[in-house]
């Protein structure tokens, strides 16, 4: 089986009914929000002929796992199965997975630099990312007045209808509350503690909302790195929105964000495709040097990341890390660049340059 996650409208219904109509052997599409979908599901049928089931946010089915597993048990000899939902389906990351070795998992994302439609420019696709988000929608629209109302009702079915389903989350204002103070502080360390006092809810609430929204693919963590420098100290996490027009903020913590989904995105790739273990941490120590991102595969530093948005200096924490750190690529990338340049393996790039480059090999 083959399991699709990611954010709500980032694309996965209209990427399954494309592989489902390119299928020359033929198949079935269900969505588990529409009632005959759903009866249909519950009741197993199908016609044998159809080779390829779709299933559509199944997640929301409490017992799905369960229910799937069976079904592929049984009649995987006779049937391929792609599997899609708005909430994290890599259940092989929690213990007792009934699901373990029958499926692989790939996780899509919104258009970034390094995927622009023909006929779009690197600069007007840079242009729409910071303002109106990378979902196709919006993106490929252009309209700010219409991204503003089409962000307004996607948070909408976000908090009220998907996030219900899942979780019985009893204050739904003070969850829309929570979600609007991460969107103020893109880029900054989030103490919960702090953060569940603003809005006043316990602490172990506010922690259990920001692993709900992971979840939901609404945000991600990005956690301090530490090992092998005894100086560094744990630190809370930073939170990133999978759609970059979600930063409530200034352009810089808004270029910052476009860079984090940027990467995530190729790291996800890795996972997903060739199966490297990827991770995405920032690193501050006790002297407050700090480097935004650093990238590892398969436990080692692969890459030092430093953001900003008109600085053009090489940052000292930068020259910094790379002294401590040896690692074999080290990149400053900044919004306004007039003119690139290196200094050692420290490299000083414009957002377009470097994410038109390769993947990591």
């Amino acid at each position: 089986m083959v399991f699709v996650g990611g954010p709500r409208q980032v694309g996965k219904t209209t990427m399954a009914q494309a592989i489902l109509n390119a299928s020359t052997q033929g198949g079935r599409y269900f969505n588990w929000d529409y009632d005959e979908d759903r009866r249909d599901i519950l009741n197993k049928r199908w016609h044998d002929r159809d080779r390829l089931l779709v299933f559509d946010e199944l997640h929301k089915y409490p017992r799905w796992k369960g229910w799937l597993k069976g079904i592929y048990d049984v009649s995987h000899e006779y049937h391929s199965f792609l599997v899609t939902g708005s909430a994290r389906l890599d259940v092989y990351r929690r213990g007792g997975d009934s699901l373990m070795g029958r499926y692989h998992y790939w996780r899509l994302h919104p258009f970034t630099l390094d995927e622009i439609p023909p006929g779009m420019t690197p600069e007007d696709a840079y242009g729409r990312l910071m303002t109106v988000g990378g979902f196709p929608e919006p993106f490929l629209d252009g309209d700010e007045r219409e991204a503003r109302r089409w962000r307004k009702e996607r948070f909408d079915r976000v908090l009220r209808e998907d996030i219900r389903d899942l979780e019985p989350i009893r204050n739904i204002q003070l969850l829309g509350l929570f979600v609007d103070a991460l969107r103020h502080r893109v880029g900054g360390m989030i103490t919960l503690s702090n953060l569940a006092g603003e809005i006043e809810v316990s602490p172990k609430t506010a922690k259990a909302w920001l692993e709900l929204l992971e979840r939901m693919y609404l945000v991600f963590a990005v956690r301090p790195y530490s090992r092998s420098l005894p100086r560094a100290i744990l630190k809370p996490p930073k939170v990133f929105f999978f759609d970059n027009a979600d930063v409530i903020g200034d352009e810089g913590a808004r270029f910052e964000n476009l860079v984090a989904t940027h990467l995530l995105k190729r790291l996800h790739y890795l996972e997903d495709r060739e199966g490297h273990r990827c991770e995405l941490h920032y690193l501050r120590d006790k002297e407050g040097r700090e480097i935004d991102f650093v990238i590892l595969k398969d436990g080692a530093v692969q890459e030092l990341i430093e953001v900003k948005f008109a600085e053009e200096n090489i940052s000292r924490s930068l020259r910094y890390y790379v002294e401590r750190l040896r690692p074999p690529k080290a990149t400053q990338i900044v919004a306004m660049l007039k003119r690139p340049y290196s200094s050692g393996i420290i490299s000083v790039v414009d957002p377009l340059s470097y994410f038109s480059g390769a993947l990591y090999d």
